[in-house]
């Protein structure tokens, strides 16, 4: 049986939140993927090279801040000029399937934004991409109907891990169905197997959070975030940070709590899926 391997994305250790919550929650999703019995492969630049698998000591560099942020329009820049990096989603797909890897645990995913002209690269990259990406559905923040409107014009297989509704990052379920449903591991799999054969993109496996917030609620969040930002002037690379810090702000930490839940039931989900996976090949 070939081995079990998940590709975990580095920009939650530089990015996504703060030291040394994303330390301690970096190395719990490698812990999680080896309890189900799957190898992590934390993917990042290190001085300019792609490293698949972190030691303790470059986590703790990373973590500690100060490093660029790897996306696939920076990328082959970032590893010329020989800087550190944490892969965003994008930047992750492709590293991780140019590796043998065909299974990727994330949080959420990038999409469209309200602002007009605003789409993530996570949206092309899955296009073109023939892996299995596991995660809670688009970030919060992001325009969820027109989300998903792209990914069924660029062909991405969504499929809804035991849920008809699109989960919405924090919150379970939204107002938009899914157009698949599976209800295990070894299910997902298949798909995986049968979209390669077809030539196709990725399969983004959307996992609910087992405890989230209502989706309503979230809604009204980031609303209040998006006219803070309006007034602020924020936009690129740094809109995406500080929107979910404001979230978090709006829900006294809540959103922080559901975030890491969420990163590690998809990271055991991603596990499971990757075993069935690999005793397919």
């Amino acid at each position: 049986m070939a081995e079990a391997l998940v590709a975990l994305e580095s920009a939650l250790l530089t990015h996504g939140l703060p030291y040394p919550l994303n330390l301690r929650t970096a190395k719990a999703l490698e812990e999680a993927v080896r309890a189900e019995g799957a190898i992590p492969k934390t993917i990042a630049l290190v001085r300019g090279e792609v490293r698949l698998g972190l030691s303790p000591e470059e986590m703790e560099v990373l973590a500690q801040g100060g490093a660029e942020k790897a996306s696939l329009w920076n990328l082959p820049a970032l590893l010329v000029q020989k800087k550190s990096a944490g892969t965003t989603v994008a930047a992750t797909v492709h590293l991780a399937h140019r590796h043998g890897i065909a299974v990727f645990a994330t949080g959420g995913i990038g999409g469209v934004h309200p602002e007009p002209f605003d789409e993530s690269a996570d949206l092309w990259a899955l296009a073109r991409t023939p892996i299995l990406v596991v995660s809670s559905g688009p970030k919060a923040i992001l325009d969820l109907r027109a989300t998903l409107e792209r990914l069924e014009t660029l062909g991405v297989s969504v499929v809804g891990y035991r849920t008809d509704r699109l989960p919405a990052f924090f919150s379970p379920s939204s107002p938009f169905p899914v157009p698949a449903r599976v209800e295990t591991p070894l299910e997902a799999a298949l798909i995986l197997r049968k979209s390669r054969e077809l030539g196709l993109g990725a399969v983004l496996l959307v996992n609910p959070v087992s405890q989230g917030l209502p989706y309503e609620e979230v809604a009204l969040w980031v609303e209040e975030a998006n006219h803070q930002v309006a007034r602020e002037g924020v936009f690129g690379k740094a809109l995406t940070p500080y929107l979910l810090r404001r979230l978090s702000e709006l829900s006294q930490g809540e959103t922080d709590r559901v975030n890491e839940r969420l990163l590690l039931e998809n990271a055991r989900l991603a596990a499971r899926v990757a075993l069935a996976f690999a005793g397919l090949e």
